[in-house]
């Protein structure tokens, strides 16, 4: 998948902003790993930009692209991940802009997915 080009930092800053307001034990956990930098980088390339990613083009493609893009997006998610992402699907105020006109059928099909992909 080709990332979309969303900035980094406000992106960072959002999940930052999300970790403190996470439940325990799903906050510890996460803010554990969010500061370890390896964890954050995989985490940021591979968790958080491919959703970016959906968010901001699967609007514009067909619903063939869309499947094949969600599909390929080989992820699996702890629960406090999942807690993290959740908001960026339901209108977190950092991307409203990019969930604009995006079908609600594609929304519930990124929350399936990092609702149900789990680690084992």
């Amino acid at each position: 998948m080709k990332l979309y080009p969303f900035p980094q930092a406000p992106l960072e800053k959002a999940i930052a902003q999300r970790m403190m307001t996470l439940p325990e034990p799903h906050r510890q956990w996460f803010a554990e790993r969010w500061a370890q930098k390896p964890y954050k980088k995989s985490f940021m390339q591979y968790k958080a930009m491919p959703l970016i990613t959906l968010l901001a083009k699967g609007k514009n493609w067909t619903d063939e692209e869309f499947n094949s893009e969600l599909a390929a997006w080989d992820a699996k998610f702890y629960d406090a991940e999942a807690e993290v992402l959740r908001p960026l699907i339901e209108s977190d105020g950092l991307i409203q802009l990019m969930q604009k006109n995006m079908p609600q059928e594609r929304l519930q099909a990124l929350l399936l997915k990092i609702n149900t992909d789990r680690h084992e």
